[in-house]
């Protein structure tokens, strides 16, 4: 399959909206504290009794839309993946934003954002080039850390970021007020020299 990548101004946000996000879930990471954390924490994989599906865009503010109404995305850059004319991925790097908290007010660190790869060209390595150009967007606006945000119920993601090589540096069991059952994981990939 013949796939291209292209930078896009922010503008096309719209477009890339209807890439959707979302993702079965049938194992979860399960994050435990050891001696009340004093003895690390570990992860294990756990299969669910019910698998679901989850939706982040289907949030109430959550998704593609609501993120121009919170911050200046301004910018922000977004990398699209193309077969043919078909729109089937994209990634979303937050860079340089007031307010965004996850980018810790540093200008040498780039987040991705976000990604999501039409589900029909999931598993086809159309987000292993979608994050190679992350990370050259990331390194040509001077940052030396991508940094990403998932869950302990997206496996997938998880076990995607390590190949990338991307290092786990953060867990938080009590982010989401609104999901006390999902922890927050913080990935780490160093892209300086």
């Amino acid at each position: 399959m013949d796939i291209e990548i292209r930078q896009e101004p922010i503008e096309i946000l719209p477009e890339y909206a209807k890439i959707s996000i979302a993702f079965q879930i049938e194992t979860v990471f399960v994050v435990e504290a050891i001696k009340n954390g004093l003895g690390g924490i570990i992860m294990r994989e756990e299969k669910i009794e019910k698998p679901y599906r989850k939706n982040y865009d289907a949030i109430p503010g959550e998704g593609p839309a609501s993120w121009p109404k919170q911050w200046d995305i301004s910018k922000w850059e977004i990398i699209s993946a193309f077969a043919g004319r078909k729109r089937i991925g994209g990634a979303l790097v937050a860079y340089d934003t007031p307010g965004l908290n996850f980018l810790d007010g540093r200008k040498d660190i780039a987040g991705l954002w976000d990604i999501r790869i039409d589900q029909e060209f999931r598993g086809c390595g159309v987000g292993s080039k979608l994050f190679q150009h992350a990370v050259i967007c990331a390194q040509k606006k001077g940052c030396i850390f991508l940094k990403i945000e998932t869950q302990n119920n997206n496996v997938s993601a998880c076990k995607f970021y390590a190949r990338q090589g991307c290092e786990l540096g953060a867990i938080n069991r009590h982010a989401y007020k609104e999901l006390p059952d999902e922890a927050q994981l913080i990935w780490y990939k160093f892209i300086g020299e």
